[in-house]
């Protein structure tokens, strides 16, 4: 009896039994079972982080939706801000956090496109939070220690790379 590893040619040839002529078509065609090829296990920081960037892209939505429709939430006025108002900001994050949702969920799949387009999100993330500053001094200074973090995750090589 052949296993599905080996199929019934590798058997007959262990065997002896192979004639020497030519098998038929269907037997020299290779088993549609073959052994999985194993997967890289996805490092604990690349799921972090890309879990941590997806969170921070959801704030960044909120924080636009209440800065085009409720700019009366923050703690400045308009003309205190360091730049741009608060219509232009609320573009901005929301636009910001669309686009870290979707490097979130890339990052969390493992692609190499999504880590390196994180990292530069998270960048912008930091220095327009510090922008931000005045507006929401406390939340802004979270999001900047969180998005460290994320630039953190994201450079650590995965488990068993070499240098």
């Amino acid at each position: 009896m052949s296993s599905p590893q080996t199929g019934p040619e590798s058997q007959a040839k262990a065997e002896g039994t192979m004639p020497e002529q030519a098998a038929a078509p269907e037997q020299q065609k290779q088993w549609a079972m073959a052994p999985a090829q194993p997967t890289g296990a996805m490092s604990g920081w690349l799921a972090f982080a890309g879990s941590l960037i997806a969170m921070i892209g959801i704030f960044n939505i909120i924080g636009g939706i209440t800065a085009l429709f409720r700019p009366t939430y923050y703690l400045v006025g308009t003309a205190q801000l360091l730049v741009f108002d608060f219509a232009a900001w609320g573009w901005f994050w929301l636009a910001l956090g669309v686009v870290q949702v979707v490097a979130g969920v890339g990052c969390m799949y493992g692609q190499m496109w999504a880590r390196m387009t994180g990292i530069g999100l998270a960048a912008l993330s930091a220095i327009a939070h510090l922008a931000f500053l005045a507006a929401f001094p406390l939340w802004s200074l979270v999001v900047i220690a969180m998005s460290v973090l994320v630039i953190y995750g994201l450079m650590v090589p995965p488990r068993g790379a070499v240098a």
